[in-house]
């Protein structure tokens, strides 16, 4: 009887054996054409990894401890060279698949934007920012809010002497419309989150999308970017300036597109010429805490700081040949074209520029 109940067990054994074996098989394909159709379709779900050497791993410690010792509360940072990730690292809460708060980041990815629907004529540089809200003007509007152009807005250079605020009485476009303009549009540098809110707004106009849903299949499902939360007005238009959430590795992924001037996997996704521009010193500038007339006692030099290099279209130049998207807290995408790399950071911290440093002082120069 022992016998028998032991040949049973065996063959019960090798059966489920089997089926668990022909599971994993059914299962291994099942991935592998899942991969296929993303090959087809252009879409990438992750980035290439490669080995990290002695030189990068010995950098990155250093950074790390360093980045310790000054009490900055770095959440992950990626490093990536040749377009294949080298070093990754998650701490103090950060997460691979924790989308993040990107604050003004979210800036970048708004230019991204106008930078399609110029490409596809539903807008130009020269477009004057009044012609698309002609409902929420002032009674009487100044010469110099007439002759705002979408430029301006990109540059922040619109003429405004202060940043616009919101008033809660209004809607936003009308808040910013209402603002005074005291210089000529793009003779004077202010930080401007809601002159990147009404390029969010405009996109809005002339799309008939969200700034988020004109993305996804523009920018988002290309690059294998889950569709992501981005905060709206009242009105319901995306903060363009502020809002967006998204992973590390997505923030990666659009520091690639922007080193290799718009292309993914053999594609034009965002226009060659436009990037070119976006990525390059438009107007001269200075951070958002200073007033463009008291640049030379502050102190702060090109030498010393990365915040006096000139800005893009809501991209900011830095020390290095480099260019980065920035978002308080700190919050980065890193551009360094001249070793083929990208710097990723998540943050909760302050001092935004002892965060750069560290990246100048250590990983920099392990970049062979």
């Amino acid at each position: 009887m022992t016998n028998d109940i032991n040949k049973l067990w065996k063959r019960l054994v090798s059966s489920c054996g089997l089926l668990v074996l022909l599971g994993t098989s059914s299962i291994n394909l099942a991935a592998q054409e899942v991969e296929r159709q993303d090959a087809t379709s252009g879409k990438t779900t992750s980035i290439e990894r490669a080995q990290c050497d002695e030189d990068l791993n010995a950098a990155m410690e250093k950074y790390l401890q360093s980045a310790k010792d000054k009490k900055l509360n770095i959440q992950s940072v990626m490093v990536l060279q040749h377009g294949k990730v080298l070093y990754e690292k998650w701490l103090n809460g950060g997460e691979p698949q924790k989308a993040h708060v990107l604050n003004s980041v979210s800036k970048t990815f708004t230019s991204a934007a106008v930078g399609l629907a110029i490409s596809e004529g539903l807008l130009s540089l020269d477009d004057k920012v009044v012609s698309f809200f002609p409902d929420d003007l002032p009674d009487s509007p100044s010469e110099n809010l007439k002759n705002v152009t979408v430029r301006n807005l990109l540059t922040m250079n619109s003429g405004h002497d202060s940043e616009p605020k919101r008033d809660a009485a209004e809607t936003w476009t009308k808040s910013f419309l209402a603002w005074p303009i005291d210089h000529q549009p793009g003779a004077y540098y202010c930080y401007n989150s809601l002159g990147t809110y009404m390029l969010s707004a405009i996109v809005q106009k002339v799309t008939g999308q969200k700034v988020v849903d004109y993305l996804q299949p523009r920018l988002f499902d290309p690059l294998g970017i889950d569709a992501p939360r981005w905060d709206e007005s009242p009105q319901g238009i995306n903060c363009g300036g502020w809002g967006l959430y998204l992973k590390t590795e997505d923030l990666a992924k659009m520091g690639l597109l922007l080193l290799q001037g718009g292309k993914w996997n053999g594609k034009q996704i965002l226009p060659a010429e436009y990037v070119a521009e976006a990525t390059r010193a438009q107007v001269p500038c200075q951070p958002s805490w200073i007033r463009a007339d008291k640049v030379a006692e502050s102190g702060l030099t090109p030498e010393n700081s990365d915040w006096v290099l000139g800005y893009g279209y809501q991209v900011w130049m830095c020390r290095h040949n480099a260019y980065r998207a920035d978002g308080a807290g700190g919050q980065y995408i890193i551009v360094i074209p001249d070793k083929d790399a990208v710097v990723i950071n998540t943050a909760d911290l302050q001092d935004m520029q002892a965060e750069l440093n560290l990246v100048w002082d250590y990983i920099l120069p392990s970049l062979k």
